[in-house]
Order: structure tokens, then C-alpha cells, then sequence
């Protein structure tokens, strides 16, 4: 079932869940079993639940979540409302600034699939005592995986992607918050992502063999290549926490592995090697004329970027190729003061004239104009120009015809 169909008839559906929970006939459907990729070649399961399914987790979830919220520390930032990841990297940074430069970079192998059931289960009903909710926690633990024409019921584990299995790994690992807390360890968890911090190596291999004694005894395993201690002020022995890479004194976002830096998808290295093969007339638009749009983005608008218009497109919903010299007339149209009333396909309106600037450093926010994908952040050379007027140089197919003055 969709989920456009579940809300097209949501009164009737909730209505039926709510009368299965009652009665206790309520049995949770098989996921179905999704891999996606994670870099290096490999991939990470998922398991994608029905969407009534889904409904009940998330119903479950808001009635255990505020029980266990009370019990968490705070050194533990992983899908915790209020809390992100950003805080995790707030207290590792000011850990390293303070001396704790010893790292113990640990990392579960296969956490989400390898929680025991049983003792997860018992953590649970430490703190919750309704049956009803113990077995309904019980039947999304054994639920059946789907994966192609293969069906069978996991062992161990919680299926990751679930709205359950968040705030169950975040309580299975609570013992190792408390664990390291009552130590006085430096240390940030992010789901089954932590850190030790340290000031000497010595600290830093004690700490490493408490975590490793905690593992063992319940049932986890630490990833024997991906498990260390290191002076992360040393080249080479840094370490990787929620997207950063800590190394030497410095920290910088981390190069995705088997993808070029600062690319989204496979398909963007291909993208920019065509664009780059196709000649730009960047260089055949004026000086004169550089400045007359924007990037149509946020940031752009606040900062008033000056930018100019390439007659390569990218196929985006933006004004490019030969609309570029259409939009300039629109610009130099507004640029006088005048704005008209509508204007060609594709173009978006201008909410208010600009002011023509004698000085490229005042800041303005009138203009919005283009992709940001295809323009080019420049400052506008030249001083105060003459503007023709606007209605003058009108064409009957609706083009505006720019004196080379301009």
C-alpha cells in the first residue's frame, strides 16, 4: 500500500489499526530488505516496512521515547529530539582544543544487525511493565525479511530504516554511556558511532580495553580494521566522526570514499566533463553588461552577489542560452526603474526595481534572476552607466534590442 493510498482512506485505516492493537490481533508485516550504498563497494541493509506498519512504529515510539529520554545521558547526541549532530562535533572539538588529543576511534561492526534480542528485551521492560507494549515491541524484533524471492526470520538485530530501531540501539548502548561516564572518559556517541578522547596513550589503551570487555559481554563486536588509538595531532593518525575528518590541528569535511570530492551522484563527473568539452560564450557577453542578473538562491539574494549568465545550458528551469540576452533587456528594464507588468516564459518576476549601483561594493538584495548552477559570482566593473529607455527598443516577437552602449 501507498502511502497516497493510506491517506486517501487514513479514517478507515487508523480506525482498523486502533481495533487490532485493542485486541491484540495487530501482526506487524515482513520488511522488505533494501541495500544501498555506503562507499568502497558496499552497501548497507535496510529494511523498508509497510506503511501501516510504519504508523504503529511511530505510535509505539512516541509512548516509549519520552521513558527513556529520562534515563539517557548527555553524551549520547544520535536521534534524541532536541539534540544533533553538530552538538557531538561541538564537544569533540573543544575536547581536542582542551589536550584530549589521544582518540580511541572504535566502530561496532554490524551494530543494527547483531543486538541480541533477548537482553534488548529486557531493557525494555526494566522500565516499561505493560504486556501489551512488551510483546508489541516483541513482534517488530521477529518480523520477517523479504529480500527478492528469499523470506526468513532474523536472529538477532533490529531492521535498520525501522521508526523503532533508533531509540532501541540508542538503549542498548546506553550501558557504554554510563559506562564511560562514571570513568570520566571524554566521549561522544552518535547512534553506534563514538569517540574517546584522551590526554596520554596510556589512558587511551585502558579506555580501549574497558570498551572492548563491555562489547564482548553483550554480544557486540568491535571492526578489527576499523578499531585504534592514535595522536590525532600526528599526520596519518587522525580520525573520521559524522562526516569530518580531525588530523593535525585541523579538521575539514571528509572525502566520500569511491566518489570525487564535492560531486552528489555518479552522474555529476560526466555532467561537468561535457560542460566542460562544450565551448561557453562566457567570454563573448560585455564587460559592460556583467552584473545584470543574480543567482537566484538565498544566499545570493541576502548577499547581493553579482554574477553573469553563461549560454551553456544545464537544462535546468533557469534563463540560459539564448534567453540570457533576453533576461539582460528584462534587467535593463528594471535596472531604469521600470518593471514590466509580465514578462516571457520561463523568467521569474522581479519583486521591486534596483537602484543602479555607482559603487560594486554597496550591498543590494533587489535581485533575483538565474540558476545558481550556471552563474558565476563576479563584481560589476565601471561605474554609474546610462540606462536607454526601457520601451524604446521593443521588437513585435517581444525581444528587447540592447544598444552596443550598454
Amino acid at each position: 500500500m501507498s502511502i497516497e493510498r493510506f491517506e486517501a482512506q487514513a479514517e478507515r485505516y487508523l480506525t482498523e489499526l486502533a481495533g487490532a492493537l485493542r485486541d491484540n490481533v495487530y501482526q506487524p508485516s515482513p520488511v522488505r530488505r533494501v541495500h544501498i550504498p555506503k562507499g568502497n563497494g558496499k552497501t548497507r541493509p535496510l529494511g523498508i516496512a509497510t506503511v501501516k506498519d510504519r504508523v504503529v512504529q511511530t505510535a509505539l515510539k512516541l509512548v516509549l521515547e519520552p521513558i527513556f529520554e529520562k534515563e539517557f545521558l548527555p553524551v549520547s547526541f544520535g536521534f534524541r529530539p532536541g539534540r544533533s549532530c553538530k552538538e557531538a562535533l561541538r564537544v569533540v572539538d573543544q575536547a581536542l582544543k582542551d589536550g584530549y588529543t589521544w582518540v580511541v576511534d572504535a566502530d561496532l561492526q554490524s551494530y543494527f544487525d547483531t543486538i541480541p534480542k533477548q537482553p534488548l528485551l529486557a531493557l525494555v521492560g526494566e522500565q516499561v511493565s505493560d504486556g501489551r507494549v512488551l510483546a508489541l515491541v516483541r513482534s517488530f524484533l521477529d518480523q520477517d525479511v523479504v529480500e527478492g524471492l528469499k523470506r526468513w526470520t532474523p536472529t538477532a538485530g533490529t531492521a535498520q530504516g525501522s521508526a523503532l530501531s533508533p531509540l532501541l540501539s540508542n538503549l542498548y548502548l546506553h550501558g557504554l554511556d554510563e559506562l564511560m561516564s562514571e570513568a570520566g572518559v571524554c566521549y561522544a556517541r552518535f547512534a553506534d558511532d563514538f569517540v574517546a578522547l584522551c590526554r596520554t596513550r596510556h589512558e587511551a589503551e585502558a579506555v580501549l580495553t574497558t570498551i572492548q570487555a563491555w562489547v564482548e559481554e553483550h554480544g557486540l563486536h568491535l571492526h578489527p580494521g576499523k578499531t585504534r588509538v592514535g595522536n590525532c595531532l600526528e599526520k596519518g593518525q587522525g580520525f573520521e566522526f559524522l562526516g569530518y575528518r580531525f588530523e593535525a590541528g585541523k579538521r575539514w569535511v571528509r572525502r566520500k570514499a569511491g566518489r570525487p570530492c564535492g560531486t552528489r551522484s555518479g552522474k555529476r563527473p560526466a555532467a561537468r566533463e561535457a560542460a566542460a568539452r562544450k565551448p561557453s560564450s562566457w567570454s563573448s557577453i560585455p564587460s559592460s553588461r556583467v552584473g545584470l542578473a543574480t543567482s537566484n538562491t538565498p544566499i545570493a539574494r541576502r548577499f547581493g552577489m553579482w554574477t553573469a549568465l553563461s549560454d551553456a545550458g544545464c537544462g535546468h528551469s533557469c534563463v540560459s542560452g539564448p534567453n540570457a540576452r533576453a533576461l539582460l533587456g528584462q534587467a535593463a528594464t528594471t535596472a531604469a526603474g521600470l518593471t514590466p507588468s509580465s514578462l516571457r516564459t520561463g523568467f521569474s518576476p522581479y519583486t521591486k526595481p534596483m537602484r543602479w549601483r555607482a559603487d560594486p561594493d554597496e550591498e543590494t538584495t533587489d535581485w533575483r534572476a538565474v540558476c545558481g548552477r550556471t552563474a558565476r559570482t563576479v563584481r560589476r566593473a565601471g561605474g554609474t552607466s546610462v540606462l536607454p529607455d526601457p520601451y524604446l527598443g521593443r521588437t513585435a516577437a517581444g525581444h528587447w534590442d540592447l544598444p552596443d552602449s550598454l
